[in-house]
């Protein structure tokens, strides 16, 4: 049976007295660069990234994910002053909606959405994942979500805050879809832990091959897919797509 842990990146010192800092504050939180993997006979494997693999692909990625979060925040930069006012307006509560995800080299982080539910709605995920069998929560008839949240879910204008994580290097435009904290115990398997070798995306295969129709396993083997087969085309491939399936409104929830 194979097992793995992660290889933690250790903060510098700072002296020999410990500095304080807030309960909350996780800036100063070992980091993984990586996963080492084990078998029966006790061999280790370290599995590298994209970074690691190739260097200059993975540069070039990044170049494209920075002039392509850039240019997509100037450009919509009126549609983002709209939605912060539907938002505030239509509903009491934050306008901007942030949850822990896991990301690069398993490495917890912010990922940024429109709100598009109503204030406390995670009061009521656990009732809501067992009637939607799993831990995505897509319900077709969620009723936590707004009158102007539905809207900018169908044509994933909820999404679109997720360009400053890329300027923040979080995510990429193109990748894996970033799992909840809660997921990472329900992926043991090796093949499965290959989706953290690069930066999640904004969007990604399954994004673009049945959105919210597509089951969680379907989601897991597409991101799977993605991973395995990575090209820069590949990667412009599916932003092509995205933005038909996006100005359709096809299969969102």
């Amino acid at each position: 049976m194979t097992s793995y842990h992660y290889d933690y990146e250790h903060p510098r010192a700072r002296g020999a007295v410990p500095q304080s800092r807030p309960k909350n504050d996780q800036s100063e939180l070992p980091k993984a660069r990586g996963i080492v993997f084990s078998d029966d006979a006790g061999l280790g494997a370290y599995y590298y990234d994209l970074w690691t693999r190739r260097p200059i692909a993975a540069r070039i990625k990044r170049t494209i994910d920075l002039l392509g979060a850039a240019f997509g925040i100037a450009l919509l930069s009126p549609v983002f002053l709209v939605i912060i006012a539907l938002v505030k307006w239509t509903s009491p509560g934050p306008i901007i909606f942030r949850q822990r995800r896991i990301g690069f080299r398993c490495n917890p982080f912010d990922m940024y959405k429109f709100r598009t539910m109503v204030d406390g709605a995670h009061l009521k995920e656990k009732d809501l994942a067992e009637q939607s069998g799993g831990s995505f929560l897509k319900l077709k008839k969620d009723p936590r979500i707004t009158t102007v949240g539905a809207f900018l879910r169908k044509y994933s204008l909820d999404e679109l805050p997720q360009l400053f994580n890329v300027l923040e290097g979080s995510m990429s435009l193109v990748g894996p879809r970033p799992l909840l904290m809660s997921d990472l115990h329900k992926l043991p398997r090796r093949s499965a832990l290959r989706r953290f070798s690069m930066l999640p995306g904004c969007t990604g295969l399954w994004q673009v091959s049945g959105r919210s129709n597509c089951t969680e396993r379907k989601r897991m083997i597409l991101d799977r897919q993605y991973v395995d087969r990575w090209s820069l085309g590949l990667d412009f491939q599916i932003l092509l797509k995205t933005i038909e399936v996006v100005v359709k409104g096809q299969d969102a929830v």
